[in-house]
């Protein structure tokens, strides 16, 4: 069986930690007014709801294209909250002109200027069944300092940016998310850096990176895609494509108190986990423990109203497809008339597939995809003959025995029809090939040493079913202990220049999403056995423990710390926020080069 179709598991709603935070507030509420019907960009914001959303069932709405310009993309961004009448919470990012979640477009070595604007306000206490659901009362942690740089705040009112996936340094006004904090206090405070020379061509995002609070403005809708243009120079095959950039979030459920679908196979009595979550019916059906929607549209439990997509007949694209959920796995396929069709898949993770022989065109075919949360997927789409019809679907993921409930739902209807609206981006048609990579393919360089990570959880009283429940991940050989964020001990220590193997491990009986920053690894072999995959990824699945099996799931990860701009301190974690919130989190220390291993010092090639 393909990696690409076996990453699939479980997850389980964060719950109280023992020494902080760690509840969960999210949600998108119907909106009432606003219908996208034509595919028009997202709605503006008003000064009764600033992060209005999309009506169930209607078009998919195109993000705002931001573009670089002579080499420089500056913009203003401001977060925002508000409170719905069910007591739910949204999270928008917003341009001047009211605009949501702008796509940002640069190409590598341009610089990013971004002013991020924390405009957070305090939310009436949660009262209602929805807002109960959101999670329970927050701990924080009060600035250290004035400056966000080494404020080192937590609350339900701080924020910061983290760009998943890019390259960066782990410093302060690039991507560090360790001490930077930004407080409504603070003026507009300002991201300023370089795309690196050699960043792979992509699909990135951006979100916010708040321990004990990073679950709660990510599922209220805090995210946005970045784009590192130049894919169709890494694979030849997209040249001259129209491309759709679509990003899968999830929310709590608008219809919480409704029983399931008649039209679907009977499933069992709906059961809640301790932490107040939907349970794996272990049916593939049944109420699920949170709604996904496609730009903000929703597709809202039990009749899963799809979004709308049209093409024009037989037409190709290019989607790039983010999954910027909080807890929620998704299974991609195309299905035509009930038949899952071939996806041409170009990238994962903003690295193309054919990373080891750059500009070699190539596609892999697989007619479904599980794409965790935080990890993104890239494929050419071929739309039905006229008069045809298709569905982008999540199938039914198996989260395990301790994972919530993640039923298969149609996403979105897709129509074809010879006067669609091209998508606004086409990928160019003239190209050059990009420049040779510098290093070695990281799968042909042998690991300097090898650890072994696993994931664990535990109740706060072993005696109490009911109670709340601790997170961790381990270095094989010490005790487990739940993230400390007032601590500067990293739990690992690393030479900048190396390439390692970690072994990650899962002790617990639902899936973890393993992910890391500043970096990216190559798979080296899944549940024991060799993997021969040609690109990078940031993110992967790790499979749940059934209980029987003599040893523990566990992924083997070639982690390559040869880029100069890994030195600094930054996070490895689930990419569940939940969990991460709740102290499924470590620290890597990159120090400089010694002497002996500087040789490989070098800016990172096309080999990534």
């Amino acid at each position: 069986m393909s990696v690409f179709q076996s990453h699939r598991s479980g997850r389980r709603r964060f719950a109280l930690v023992a020494y902080f935070l760690c509840a969960l507030s999210i949600g998108f509420a119907l909106p009432a007014a606003w219908n996208a019907a034509t595919g028009s960009p997202s709605p503006s914001s008003t000064p009764d709801d600033p992060c209005s959303r999309p009506a169930p069932g209607s078009a998919v709405p195109e993000p705002e294209d931001l573009r670089s310009e002579n080499g420089v993309l500056k913009l203003d961004l401001t977060i925002r909250n508000h409170q719905e009448p069910d007591g739910s919470s949204r999270y928008c990012y917003l341009l001047p002109d009211g605009s949501q979640s702008p796509t940002l477009r640069v190409h590598p070595g341009d610089l990013l200027v971004l002013h991020l604007k924390n405009e957070l306000t305090e939310l009436e206490p949660a009262l209602t069944d929805a807002a109960q659901r959101d999670g329970g009362p927050m701990c924080t942690t009060k600035p250290k300092s004035s400056d966000p740089c080494s404020s080192g705040a937590m609350t339900a009112i701080s924020t910061n940016l983290h760009f998943h996936g890019l390259t960066l340094p782990p410093v302060c006004h690039q991507d560090d998310v360790l001490k930077t904090s930004i407080q409504p206090t603070n003026g507009a405070f300002e991201y300023r850096f370089q795309i690196p020379p050699d960043e792979a061509p992509g699909l990135y995002w951006y979100h916010p990176h708040i321990h004990g609070f990073s679950a709660k403005q990510v599922s209220g809708g805090a995210s946005g895609a970045l784009i590192v243009e130049g894919l169709e120079r890494a694979n030849p095959v997209v040249a001259g494509l129209p491309e759709r950039v679509l990003i899968i979030r999830d929310q709590t459920l608008l219809n919480p108190d409704a029983p399931p679908s008649t039209s679907g196979p009977a499933v069992p009595t709906i059961a809640v986990d301790r932490d107040g979550d939907t349970a794996n019916t272990g049916t593939g059906t049944g109420r699920p423990a949170r709604d996904l929607s496609v730009n903000f549209v929703a597709v809202p439990y039990p009749d899963y109203p799809p979004a709308s997509i049209a093409m024009k007949p037989g037409e190709r694209q290019l989607w790039r497809v983010l999954n910027a959920s909080a807890i929620t796995y998704v299974d991609l396929a195309l299905m035509y008339q009930r038949a899952p069709q071939q996806l041409g898949i170009v990238a994962i993770d903003g690295v193309p597939i054919n990373a080891a022989s750059s500009g070699t065109p190539r596609i892999s075919g697989f007619n479904h995809i599980s794409v965790p949360p935080g990890a993104r997927v890239e494929f050419i789409v071929t739309a039905p003959p006229s008069g045809g019809t298709a569905q982008l679907v999540s199938l039914a993921v198996d989260t395990g025995q301790g994972g919530e409930n993640d039923p298969g739902r149609v996403l979105a209807a897709i129509s074809t029809s010879p006067d669609a609206a091209e998508p606004r981006s086409i990928l160019p048609a003239e190209h050059e090939p990009l420049p040779a990579p510098t290093l070695a393919w990281l799968g042909s360089v042998e690991p300097v040493r090898e650890r072994k990570l696993y994931f664990s959880e535990e109740l706060d009283d072993p005696n109490d079913p009911n109670s709340p429940t601790r997170f961790f991940i381990t270095l094989d050989g010490q005790d487990p202990k739940s993230f400390d964020p007032n601590s500067d001990v990293p739990d690992i220590v690393v030479r900048q220049g190396d390439v390692e193997d970690w072994i990650i491990e899962n002790r617990t009986n639902e899936l973890h999403a393993f992910h890391i920053h500043q970096i990216h690894f190559q798979l080296m072999d899944w549940l024991g056995a060799p993997v021969n995959e040609a690109f990078l990824r940031d993110t992967i699945n790790v499979p749940y423990y059934n209980g029987r099996s003599e040893k523990f799931p566990s992924v083997r990860l070639r982690m390559d710390f040869r880029d100069p701009n890994s030195v600094g301190t930054f996070l490895y974690h689930c990419h569940l926020l939940e969990h991460e919130d709740g102290g499924m989190m470590g620290t890597v220390r990159v120090e400089p080069p010694t002497k002996e291993n500087s040789v490989s010092t070098l800016r990172l090639g096309r080999d990534r």
